[in-house]
């Protein structure tokens, strides 16, 4: 059997990286001497998580442009220049027989080199509404996989492939480790789990909120789990002196957390978007105002739209918080109608998809 070889690219977040590794993985359960390489960004987190994962990285030097005028902002064209040229040594060093792209700074770079010297490239567009690079891109590639539906209006409609977005296999039954959950995390079984998360970089608004909420959450007996960020965690970890509390920088045991939680508070990034819909708790989305054409706010309110979450805004949480979250605790039949209804949109075999679209791809070479 020839011996494949696979670049992928994806990074800056846990959004684009962990759905590159879940990509990886399963090529390498169907191809085990198949060859990996990953390229990312220099100095982001990819550079960590990738080799956790057992695959080799190397970084660009690039990043993206600010909405401000910076110094970095001035550097954007060194970088751009420079990491299509590290990105051209790469590919001829390698000779990939596919490169995939997740999103993340160093992947445009990457796939516009590739797609010129002739290789096939595969672009994983997780979110509602794509940024301008995977707009870019799409020209060139010979496979598209949305998660959305729609997206026409971005793509060619020929090349989308409608797969889903990959999450971790091991959220695919969590309804078994409820109780090996409870006893992980130190939770009183008898109290409602309330799981904060605000990406894996932390959201200094959401932060704010729950620290305000502390009392509230305690007024209705619930118990929090509040994953706050490394950028965050010295500015909150004395409020875990509430016997209610506990708070973490960043939680590996995602499948624990999620199977102990009884109702979660997330940004909308795409990836765990797609998660939550896998596990199927009760959801109060937060979107990030702050990402490009405002994604984060559409990936939510597709789910809104078919009755499977709340959504709030960042500017109406002092307002409305506190009355969505009190009635959302004490309305059991509308936390199951939101679970039951969010698990309609998951999409479990994603990664298993992905993998044969490029599959083919090999194939036809």
């Amino acid at each position: 059997m020839k011996q494949y070889k696979f670049i992928l690219s994806g990074g800056g977040t846990g959004g684009h990286i962990y759905p590159a590794i879940a990509i990886a993985n399963e090529l390498k359960s169907r191809f085990p001497n198949a060859e990996f390489l990953f390229v990312g960004a220099k100095d982001k987190m990819e550079m960590q998580k990738v080799p956790q994962a057992g695959y080799k990285i190397i970084g660009l030097w690039i990043a993206g442009l600010q909405r401000r005028l910076t110094f970095d902002n001035t550097l954007f064209p060194i970088k751009l220049i420079s990491s299509l040229l590290k990105s051209r040594t790469i590919i001829k060093q390698f000779e990939p027989d596919v490169v995939i792209g997740t999103g993340g700074f160093a992947s445009g770079p990457l796939l516009q080199i590739a797609a010129i010297a002739g290789i096939p490239t595969v672009i994983q567009e997780q979110n509602s509404y794509p940024g301008i690079t995977n707009k870019l891109l799409s020209k060139k590639a010979k496979k598209i996989c949305v998660a959305y539906e729609n997206l026409e209006r971005f793509f060619p409609k020929e090349k989308m492939i409608l797969t889903g977005n990959p999450v971790r296999q091991d959220l695919i039954d969590i309804d078994s480790k409820r109780e090996i959950a409870l006893q992980h995390f130190d939770l009183d079984p008898k109290k409602k789990t309330l799981l904060v998360l605000g990406g894996s970089l932390g959201a200094r608004r959401i932060n704010e909120l729950i620290a305000k909420e502390i009392l509230l959450f305690a007024a209705h007996n619930v118990q929090v789990i509040w994953q706050c960020g490394k950028l965050y965690f010295d500015d909150y970890k004395r409020l875990e002196e509430n016997d209610n509390i506990q708070i973490h920088s960043f939680i590996d045991k995602m499948d624990l957390v999620y199977a102990a939680a009884d109702i979660v508070v997330s940004r909308a990034g795409a990836s765990s978007v797609s998660e939550l819909c896998i596990v199927g708790k009760p959801v109060i989305f937060i979107p990030s105002p702050n990402v490009a054409e405002d994604h984060q706010t559409k990936n939510a309110q597709a789910i809104v739209d078919k009755n499977g979450a709340i959504l709030l805004k960042e500017v109406e949480l002092d307002s409305q918080f506190g009355t969505v979250f009190e009635s959302l605790i004490k309305d059991e039949a509308k936390q199951k109608m939101l679970s039951d209804n969010i698990k309609q949109l998951a999409m479990p075999e994603a990664t298993i998809r992905i993998v044969d679209e490029i599959v083919k791809l090999i194939d036809r070479k």
